[in-house]
């Protein structure tokens, strides 16, 4: 409706300010009078379209940031959509991978890391003391079954004991378990 009242305004404005010369003639009486209140209205429109102008130039700009500030909420809104929904996939990706043990899983799971260290104590010192001389044997030994070498082939290497041999490969023997706890 604005832009039809500043283009009435206007084009009246131009009308007023060009009809009162081209059409009436100074032979008409009160020639002067017609055209001074042609002029004051002619200038009356213009004046008139301008505000309209104006107020439609400033409507203008208030529709335009409100559209402004609805699509940037939109984008917002759309971006905290996206950073939550991605949250909750790495929460669940983290759950996935790193469940979380309810409380009496808890308790189990101490209860068993209990036991080991129990067990693992009891091993420690279930193990006799060796000399140097033995441990050095008994490294040897793992050395060789890394290897892949068997019970008889160490025998064999380490103590020069066949099996065959009697006493000295069922003594050797004996000392092969003792150290490598068999």
């Amino acid at each position: 409706m604005s832009l039809l009242k500043l283009s009435a305004l206007t084009i009246s404005g131009i009308t007023l300010w060009l009809a009162p010369p081209a059409i009436l003639s100074r032979k008409v009486p009160m020639h002067g009078l017609v055209q001074g209140i042609a002029l004051i209205s002619s200038f009356a429109c213009c004046f008139e379209a301008r505000r309209t102008a104006i107020a439609l130039s400033q409507a203008e700009e208030f529709e335009a940031m409100q559209k402004a500030a609805i699509s940037g909420d939109a984008a917002d809104e759309l971006a905290t959509t996206v950073y939550i929904s991605e949250q909750q996939r790495r929460q669940e990706a983290e759950q996935i991978l790193n469940p979380v043990p309810n409380p009496n899983d808890a308790v189990l799971l101490l209860e068993r890391a209990l036991a080991l260290s129990s067990e693992d104590s009891e091993a420690e010192s279930s193990e006799p003391d060796l000399t140097p001389e033995e441990q050095e044997l008994a490294e040897k030994i793992m050395n060789l079954k890394v290897r892949g070498y068997g019970k008889v082939k160490i025998i064999s290497e380490l103590w020069g004991a066949s099996k065959g041999g009697g006493a000295k490969y069922k003594a050797a023997e004996a000392e092969y378990r003792r150290l490598t706890g068999e």
